[in-house]
This record gives C-alpha cells, structure tokens and sequence, in this order.
C-alpha cells in the first residue's frame, strides 16, 4: 500500500529539478543575423556593446594560444574557403545551436567570432550607419577575416569600407593605403584579375614596390621575386598572398621537372618555398632522394 506521502515526494523532486539554472548561453550568440529578421542589433548602443564583446572573445582567444606559432597554425586551420565556413561549421555540428557550453573553449572561438561579425556588419549596414563607430568595426572584421582567409567575410568589408564609409568618414591615407592593398593583393592572388587590379590601383592612384613586385611576379611566373616578397610584405599581405602560392610552386616544380636530371634538396626547397618532407606528403613530389641532400628527378633514358 502507498503512503500518504509519495506524492509529495514526487512533487518535492520534480520541484527541485525546475529550480534549476539553465545553461547561460555564449554572448556572441545571443542575437540572430539580421538579415534573417534580427532587429534587436539596429540599436547602436547594442551594436556597441556587442562589438566589444567581440573583441573581448577574440583578445581571449589570441592570449590562449602558447606563442606565435600556435596562433598562426590556429588561424591556418580555419580554411574558410572549403569545409570549415562559419556557415558550414554550424551545419556539420547541429548540436553546437543547443548545447552550447558554459564556458565556450578558445580553440573553437574563430567560427563564432566570424559569424559575430557577419551579425555586425549587416547590422551596420541595415542601420546605414557611416560614423567611426562603424569605422572601426569593420576595420576590426577586415583584419581578423583576413587572417582566417574568409574572403567570404573582408572583401565586402573592403570594398564598403572605402565605397560606403570612407567618403563620409575619411580614413587616414596610411589605412588607405594598407586597405586599397589588401583589396590589390585578393583581386591578382585569388580571384586572377590582372585587369581589375590595375583599375584599383589607378582608381585610388596606389603605389607600393613591393605590392607592384608581387604583381609582376605574378605575371611572369617569376616565383624567386614572390618568394622573397611574401617574406617582405606585413602579415596581413602575406596571408592574402598564399591564395597564389600553390600555384607559384607547382610552376616552379614543374621547371625543375623539365629543366634538371638531379639537383640539391636544399635549392629545392628553396625553390618551392617549402621543406621537402612536406613536399612529398602534401604535394605529392614524387622525386627520389639519394644520401639524404640529393634530389634524383630524372633518370636517364636507357638506349
């Protein structure tokens, strides 16, 4: 038989379990993309606010990486342009829009900032919002995306940075400069357009050795010039530079292939800009390497 106080016991549980505190939710999630139907970020002092934490979560994120080689392999391994999209990071992991954690962990910080600052900047732009305020922003968003190589991401930042709030809120003719570069960089690096570089460049009559350096390798296939240059160039430049990079090294190997039977390893990786074991495990270089500084690329013929 039942006792008279089961029920209550039951009740006394389950009122328990409703005490409990949800999870808090990630603060760079807490708003939807405006573009979706988010009007809650077309205040500016709520666009101000979450530009902050945006920068907080993404000086968090650069602090808990060891040393510059960390932070650098962190911002390679976003390949943005693939399998690894904001976007496409949230569709492979349905799980990441219901359980977020309470402490979200550094090393996955990149995609949620990115996404953060899609929400900014389509909020920005909704609001028609040209003062330094927004200046900033999208200074900020440019930089990061630049590193992540989300193209996706700072070529829009680019172009209604100098298009849309340059002409309202000037830049300095030092960010002029770096930025009208960076968009110089992408168009011949990336997208191949020789033509349109050339009309940028014009347009905002840029000059820059070492930019138009990088240029004429390019064109002339000269990778000795781009070489050195992606050693020159800032960080920023250099990163936009690797979009070109592949290119430039399968066409210097493909030289080596026609033009040496055998050659050191040293210069062969000094050609190719890269080590030999990565040659062969990420390039495919299939050449055979004799008493370990020897490069056999091709045999003789046999009569």
């Amino acid at each position: 038989m039942k006792g008279p106080d089961r029920p209550n016991n039951r009740r006394g549980a389950s009122g328990a379990w409703n005490r409990l505190k949800p999870l808090r939710d990630d603060s760079l999630e807490a708003y939807g993309l405006p573009s979706k139907g988010e009007t809650r970020l077309n205040d500016f002092n709520t666009q101000e606010t979450y530009y902050n934490r945006i920068v907080e979560r993404y000086m968090r994120f650069c602090a808990s990486t060891n040393n510059t080689s960390d932070l650098d392999a962190s911002f390679a391994s976003l390949s943005l342009s693939s399998t690894a999209s904001t976007k496409q990071f949230q569709s492979s992991n349905p799980e990441l829009n219901h359980q977020r954690p309470l402490n979200p962990s550094p090393s996955n910080d990149l995609p949620a900032i990115l996404n953060a600052l899609r929400k900014l900047r389509e909020a920005i732009t909704a609001t028609a919002r040209k003062d330094v305020f927004a200046q900033r922003a999208y200074i900020f968003n440019i930089r990061v995306a630049i590193l992540c190589k989300d193209w996706e991401s700072y070529i829009p930042a680019l172009l209604h940075l100098l298009n849309t709030i340059h002409p309202k809120t000037p830049l300095s003719a030092t960010e002029v400069h770096d930025y009208v570069g960076y968009l110089i960089l992408d168009q011949v690096c990336r997208q191949g357009d020789f033509g349109g570089a050339h009309e940028t460049r014009l347009r905002y009559r840029y000059k820059d050795r070492r930019v138009q350096l990088v240029l004429r390798a390019l064109v002339m296939d000269n990778w000795v010039v781009f070489w050195k240059m992606k050693r020159a160039v800032d960080g920023y430049q250099r990163r936009i530079m690797e979009y070109a990079e592949q290119r430039m090294r399968l066409h210097a190997l493909k030289c080596l292939g026609k033009s040496y039977m055998s050659a050191d390893r040293g210069y062969i990786e000094r050609v190719a800009d890269k080590g030999w074991a990565a040659l062969v495990e990420e390039d495919s270089v299939g050449w055979e390497l004799k008493d370990t500084d020897r490069v056999i690329i091709r045999k003789p013929k046999s009569k």
